[in-house]
Order: C-alpha cells, then sequence, then structure tokens
C-alpha cells in the first residue's frame, strides 16, 4: 500500500507507465467537473467517480482484487480507510468467494486506520485488504476517483 498527497505524484511515476499515464490524469483533470460514473483512459485502465456518504465502520468489510490495483484519490471531503496484508494475516480469513466477473473478495474486519483526506491518493495492490467509505466522526458527504490499473 502506498498513502500520500497528489502533489508528489511524480515520485510514484516509475513505478510503471499505467501508474504515470493515472497519476497524470489526476493532476491534469477537473475532476469536480468530471460526470459522475466509469470513464475509459485507454490501455484497459479505468477511473470511476463516485459521490457517496461515509458509513459507519461498524458497516465496512475487508476486500481485495486480484485483477486489478487501485489508486484511490479523494477529491472532496474525508473518510477513514480500513488495511490489512493479505498474505501472512491470520485475522482475516475470506467470508466470500472470489468474484471473478466483479474482482473482488471480502475479508474480515481485523485492521489498522489511516485518513484519507482530499488531495490524497491510496495505491492498494492484490495482497493490500481495504476497508473504504467509513466516516470518522459521523457521516459525510464526499467526492471520490478510483483508477482501476490491471495487473499485468
Amino acid at each position: 500500500m502506498i498513502l500520500d498527497k497528489l502533489s508528489n505524484a511524480p515520485i510514484y511515476y516509475p513505478l510503471g507507465s499505467a501508474f504515470e499515464k493515472s497519476l497524470k490524469y489526476l493532476l491534469s483533470t477537473d475532476l469536480m467537473a468530471l460526470p459522475d460514473g466509469k470513464h475509459d483512459l485507454g490501455d484497459k485502465i479505468t477511473i470511476v467517480i463516485t459521490p457517496y456518504h461515509t458509513k459507519n465502520p461498524d458497516e465496512g468489510i475487508l476486500e481485495a482484487h486480484r485483477k486489478n490495483i487501485d489508486i484511490q484519490f479523494m477529491i472532496r471531503g474525508s473518510e477513514k480507510i480500513g488495511f490489512a496484508f493479505l498474505s501472512n494475516d491470520t485475522r482475516n480469513t475470506a467470508s466470500t468467494e472470489y468474484d471473478e466477473k466483479r474482482d473482488i473478495q471480502f475479508f474480515g474486519k481485523s485492521c489498522e486506520y489511516f485518513l484519507l483526506s482530499e488531495g490524497m491518493f491510496a495505491i492498494f495492490f492484490p495482497d493490500d485488504l481495504h476497508m473504504p467509505g467509513l466516516f470518522y466522526g459521523e457521516s459525510a458527504l464526499v467526492r471520490k476517483a478510483v483508477i482501476k490499473i490491471p495487473v499485468i
């Protein structure tokens, strides 16, 4: 997992052309003006823009993806995100079968937390369990972009 401010995005360009393309897109696009929903960035990279109200952490569940890497960028607002590592973590076992079509599998709830604030991004690799969309304090409306980069 990587957590940083978008202003530091160039540090992560060496991770590969898909990361560079995705992070440059976040830097150069007016994401508040971009319509909600899924958009194609080319090279099998997509971005989903979603406004939603953050939820109670008790409602959260850890998830992981096998086919895609997530770059989650907070456009407006803040949310708490739970995280843990899939490998070598005996606290969380799968609570569902892997859904290949949706590229998602759910796990337990045992994790640590961090705050994703406006202008920050988190990169979740296939070994990174994550529980996004949680409130701290009380529920609030946020607007977030999630870029999906295919695992090669």
